[in-house]
């Protein structure tokens, strides 16, 4: 394996389609002659990438609007996420480009790197399949997906609740602790949410905040207020 591929934990097959992924456009044009890039395996993997990214929100997010899930989509795809990945790999240093444009600074380019990192993509699923894309980017993204599960960016799921309870009746829900258990330092906490009497979901985390936020997410998964009779609708 070369020490690219032992990086990324995967062991190409077609050792050129990581050539091709790996080739910048201005090898080409410096030397004035054709040379092929990474450019249309960049067009593959970002397509790949988009797939695999949306069907995890798809599943790990059950209670988001398609606004909510696009925005998430769009942080995790981000230039500045794939950039940050090509460089936790230290892809710049394996990319193959001209003189000028690796004196202009080319190997610490945002575009560069992002393009880079979509073009390995592309590689991979072209070499083994959807499986092997989808694990190389999940291992990839995990800790920004993780991130995503403590703290959903641009998602507010308790003031989303209140907004909409609030529209129906003044009352506003209220957060009650069910239990905590486990170590100090690895406390599990369950919350539920109630309101106008009527238990609408419950959740649990490392956190009271984690444990609510949860349990409001499940509250607008079941939307019990819709089905009890004595809700104010």
């Amino acid at each position: 394996m070369t020490p690219l591929e032992e990086r990324i934990g995967y062991k190409f097959r077609n050792s050129l389609l990581l050539a091709e992924a790996l080739t910048h456009p201005s090898l080409g044009h410096e030397a004035q002659r054709y040379h092929f890039d990474y450019q249309r395996l960049e067009f593959l993997g970002d397509a790949v990438l988009q797939l695999v990214i949306t069907e995890y929100l798809f599943g790990h997010f059950r209670a988001e609007a398609e606004g909510q899930l696009t925005k998430l989509r769009s942080r995790l795809v981000s230039r500045e996420a794939l950039r940050a990945h090509a460089a936790a790999l230290d892809l710049g240093r394996y990319i193959l480009m001209g003189r000028g444009e690796e004196s202009s600074g080319g190997r610490g380019r945002t575009s560069t790197l992002a393009d880079a990192f979509e073009a390995l993509i592309g590689a991979i699923y072209l070499d083994g399949g959807l499986e092997a894309a989808k694990e190389f980017i999940l291992t990839q993204t995990r800790s920004d997906l993780e991130q995503l599960a403590e703290t959903p960016v641009d998602i507010n799921p308790k003031g989303q609740l209140q907004e909409l309870l609030q529209s129906i009746s003044p009352r506003s829900p209220v957060y009650e602790l069910v239990s905590q258990s486990g170590p100090e330092h690895e406390k599990t906490f369950v919350s539920q949410v109630i309101w106008e009497g009527i238990v609408l979901g419950q959740g649990s985390g490392r956190s009271k905040k984690q444990a609510e936020t949860v349990a409001a997410l499940e509250a607008m998964e079941l939307k019990r207020w819709e089905k009890e009779p004595n809700s104010g609708v």
